[in-house]
């Protein structure tokens, strides 16, 4: 066997002790070389930006931030907010900064947004949080500074313009129903004052005036019914475009057909038939109302639940975006068979109610329905306005769902990130220790031999 080399260390110190101009040369090169790259080492500043998200899963899909995700393939996101930090990286946010950068064209010619991303930026969602930092890397402070700003400033233009984009479209679909509930609240009133002049009459009894106050609940049940039905309708109309957008209409659910919705539902209509019968007796204040108002919206929270766990259980394989747009979709469809089927049983009631209060003359009873004919279409159409306004207030604030919490810092002329001088000369210094020593024992193996 052969024996293990030992080294003589003692007699290697002697050999660079021997050789200490050559070992000194080598430790004072390395320490210059990297004390020199660290002064003449073009310089590289980071600029963070900090913004908060508020978006919840189903403004995702209802907002643009869903057309996006799912246009860039990045529904897969675990989170909105994650969601969020890959569409900063898009082209539509970076692509503009990239051109406008202080750079020399042929270097800019071929940068991609990907490769920018990768190289001179770092976008992080903080764990468990709905924080995202925007860090940038600049050649100067004022250009590491704009990067982080222009990145939040694109990407809120952009969230800003989709969101414009997809709430427009509901109010497109609603406004199209204003304009068909407007011609016929037109049309009603205007029979109704043709049969007034017609007939002469113009004031009804004591007796006629009491049962409108009596069947007043019952009318204005029937218009916010036939509201929830077309403003179901809108949202069931933009859902479908979306999802038709992302090539996931076939993924669509007929909810009415599942017997457990169906029970909630039916359970909805008789609570609400059961309501306005209270309402024609009680005020909003009474204990019975407020009771069976709590019940209603128990129910109605069931269902929702009730809908989005369906949805779940057969979207799983979806990205976000899809299964939020399917969830809007089938409680869209939910809301209109039960708008329409408490409309059908509250109208039922009240024509029964009407029989109950006993006969009126003929004339009057024409009055009544023309006018109450007249009152239902013109609430319908007010309602529906209201309904277009709120979409337009909704578009505005989810285009401030990111909120900027502490904008670009402007780096210190001083202090770059890179390079750091001192930093580089110890490991220069090192490094000429150890190529030393590497020296040493070249010179040592030969004088052994």
């Amino acid at each position: 066997m052969e024996k293990e080399e030992s080294i003589d260390f003692g007699r290697l110190k002697d050999i660079m002790l021997q050789r200490k101009k050559t070992v000194g040369g080598i430790v004072v090169g390395c320490t210059a070389i990297a004390l020199v790259a660290g002064l003449v080492w073009p310089k590289t500043y980071e600029s963070t930006t900090t913004v908060q998200t508020r978006m919840t899963g189903s403004q995702l899909a209802s907002g643009g931030a869903a057309a996006a995700a799912a246009a860039l393939g990045i529904g897969n996101a675990s989170s909105p907010t994650l969601t969020y930090v890959e569409l900063m990286k898009s082209n539509t946010v970076l692509q503009p900064i990239i051109d406008d950068l202080d750079w020399p064209e042929d270097k800019k010619k071929f940068l991609t947004p990907e490769a920018f991303a990768k190289s001179n930026l770092k976008i992080e969602n903080t764990k468990q949080t709905n924080l995202i930092k925007v860090t940038a890397k600049g050649k100067t402070p004022e250009e590491a500074q704009k990067i982080s700003q222009d990145v939040v400033n694109n990407f809120l233009d952009m969230m800003t313009g989709m969101n414009k984009e997809t709430q427009s479209l509901l109010v497109q679909f609603l406004n199209e129903r204003i304009d068909q509930a407007k011609q016929e609240s037109d049309e009603a009133a205007k029979k109704f004052a043709e049969y007034q002049k017609e007939h002469k009459i113009y004031d009804p009894d004591t007796q006629a005036k009491a049962l409108i106050a009596r069947l007043d609940a019952y009318d204005d049940a029937i218009s916010k019914m036939e509201v929830q039905a077309q403003s179901g309708q809108a949202q069931l109309d933009t859902a479908n475009a979306k999802l038709n957008e992302m090539k996931a209409g076939s993924q669509s659910y007929n909810i009415n057909d599942n017997a457990t919705v169906q029970g909630i539902r039916n359970q909805i209509v008789a609570k609400q038939v059961e309501l306005v019968g209270l309402r024609q007796r009680y005020t909003e204040n009474n204990p019975q109302v407020i009771a069976a108002r709590e019940q209603l919206g128990k129910l109605q929270s069931c269902l929702t639940n009730e809908v989005n766990a369906v949805v779940s259980s057969n979207a799983t394989s979806l990205n976000p975006a899809q299964a939020e747009l399917l969830k809007t979709q089938a409680q869209a469809q939910a809301t209109i068979a039960t708008a329409q089927a408490s409309e059908a049983a509250i109208k039922e009631k009240r024509d029964s109610k009407q029989q109950e209060l006993g006969d009126l003359p003929e004339g009057v009873v024409d009055y009544l329905e023309y006018k109450r004919d007249a009152e239902i279409k013109n609430q319908v159409y007010i309602n529906l306005v209201q309904q277009c306004e709120k979409s337009r207030v909704q578009q505005a604030m989810d285009s401030m769902d990111v909120q900027v919490v502490d904008p670009a810092t402007l780096p210190f002329e001083e202090k770059p990130v890179w390079p750091r001088p001192k930093l580089m000369t110890a490991v220069g210094f090192v490094l000429g220790w150890l190529l030393s020593f590497v020296y040493g024992l070249f010179v040592y193996k030969k004088t052994v031999r």
